[in-house]
């Protein structure tokens, strides 16, 4: 028999809470830990990525706003207590006992919460963010947080990609109908909106976040009617003023001058046509035959809209064939994140409170690959900038530790690389978000995020902006902290004999 939730409607998915959104090994350690006496230990986990995406230089921090609304909402209601009970071990036994759930009932979350804000450029190993407190909580947290921001942080540096592409054009993210479910068509539009794109035709998107919708018509208007000229009229009817006609269902070029016959009638009435849509085909050869027929016609001003399977590495090429193409809608590559769909950020536990409450025992994990070993410590963020305020290096740092007085930062997967600090103008990047579990931070808007990852973007030189071979930001750990690191990872690897 199916249980009720399996027969629930879709709608009760996303008004329930969301606290099992997780990884049962996270609510098997927790059992653990709580069996053990451990829960209350004080800890600190760090998440990060170990390189930035698509090949770039660079990533634009997102979701932070998602997390903070998840964390602020961290309760288990009673029936994610019941399906937790309803588990059986491979004996036939209950997984978890009463007295677990018992506490699973009573938890309240009651981290440090420090994140980088979304919009800011990062780069691989910073943590975006860090969390400290007990032990059992913050290990509760690490799927719901790395799969909210490693998505959103994804979509929003493959949008800044494309607005780099597409320079001053206008770019409209088109891409629910090929999103990963309702959740990822969502998030993405979030995302897409806040790396640079100029709105979406995702309606719950404009409805929950304020983006600016857009939209023209499909192919099946234009089939639904005996001819084409007849569909655009028709359209033209129902949005006398904003109306974008699809050209190329038939012949592309038909289409658009069918389209100039019927922006004729319109401007006869006091109207003007926004634009014609280009979805297949050669878009270079099209968009620049379809500006000479509009122009001819005095249509000057009426955009040439193109869609069809585009990304940044398209719109180059197409910028360089001298495409004439205004307005861009990006679908599928841009909210699949097409040729790289995972952002592959980690969630490391980096330091535990002594027993004895004296102070802070920092943890490695170890891997045969330096990349991949993590980064003790109490994690700080520093950029240093010049006093224009382009960002000229990172320095992570232990917060627990004082620094030196002269400062070197290390690459942390290739240490014979170094870098001395001479800047003195500089920002830290972890910046307070949950106290004790309150949220303390005033979060920004999403409008507000969007300018200043613009803003961030464009602060970065051009060498670590460009999409092949990008110039590699330097990111070091700061030397004592490098020396540290080193000195862990020989006391806790095994020494094998030659």
């Amino acid at each position: 028999m199916p249980s009720p939730q399996e027969n629930a409607p879709l709608s009760s998915l996303y008004s329930s809470t969301l606290s099992l959104v997780t990884d049962l090994y996270q609510l098997t350690m927790s059992y653990g830990y709580w069996k053990q006496g451990l829960q209350d230990r004080e800890a600190v986990f760090h998440l990060y990525f170990r390189r930035p995406p698509f090949g770039g230089g660079y990533a634009v921090c997102a979701g932070l706003a998602y997390a903070a609304d998840w964390l602020n909402n961290l309760r288990f209601s009673a029936e994610d207590l019941e399906y937790l009970g309803s588990l059986k071990g491979s004996k036939g036994t209950p997984m978890f006992p009463q007295e677990f759930l018992d506490y699973l009932r009573e938890l309240r979350f009651t981290c440090d919460v420090d994140a980088i804000a979304e919009g800011t450029v990062v780069f691989a190993n910073e943590p975006l963010m860090r969390i400290k407190g007990p032990l059992l909580q913050a290990q509760l947290l690490e799927t719901a947080l790395l799969t909210l921001i490693n998505f959103q942080t994804l979509i929003a540096t493959k949008s800044a990609r494309i607005r780099e592409a597409a320079g001053d054009d206008q770019v409209f993210e088109f891409g629910l109908r090929r999103a990963q479910g309702f959740d990822g068509g969502l998030g993405a539009s979030r995302a897409a909106y806040l790396g640079g794109a100029d709105g979406t035709s995702n309606m719950l998107a404009g409805q929950r976040f304020g983006i600016p919708v857009r939209g023209t018509h499909a192919h099946s208007w234009v089939m639904s009617f005996g001819k084409e000229e007849e569909a655009f009229e028709a359209y033209a009817d129902a949005f006398p003023d904003d109306s974008v006609f699809l050209v190329d269902t038939y012949d592309t070029l038909e289409g658009v001058r069918r389209a100039i016959s019927v922006a004729r009638r319109m401007r006869a009435q006091g109207h003007e046509l926004g634009g014609i849509r280009l979805d297949s085909g050669d878009l270079a050869y099209l968009s620049r035959e379809a500006r000479a027929l509009l122009n001819e016609a005095g249509f000057p001003n009426t955009r040439i809209v193109a869609s069809n399977d585009l990304d940044e590495n398209l719109i180059t090429s197409l910028k360089q064939q001298g495409a004439r193409i205004d307005t861009w809608g990006i679908g599928t590559k841009l909210v699949t994140a097409y040729d790289q769909p995972a952002l592959g950020g980690v969630y490391k536990l980096a330091a535990l409170r002594k027993a004895d409450d004296s102070g802070w025992e920092y943890t490695v994990k170890i891997s045969e690959q330096l990349a991949k070993t993590s980064i003790p410590g109490i994690l700080q963020v520093r950029r240093y900038e010049t006093e224009k305020g382009q960002p000229r290096a990172d320095m992570l740092y232990n917060s627990a530790e004082p620094l030196p007085e002269n400062l070197t930062i290390v690459d942390p997967v290739d240490p014979t690389r170094r870098r001395p600090i001479r800047s003195t103008q500089f920002r830290e990047l972890l910046e307070p978000v949950f106290r004790q579990g309150e949220l303390v931070a005033a979060l920004p808007t999403l409008q507000e995020s969007r300018a200043h990852a613009q803003r961030e973007v464009q602060s970065l030189d051009p060498s670590i902006r460009r999409f092949l071979n990008p110039h590699v930001y330097p990111v070091g750990l700061e030397e004592s902290l490098n020396t540290f690191r080193t000195n862990l990872i020989l006391e806790k690897r095994p020494q094998r004999p030659a």
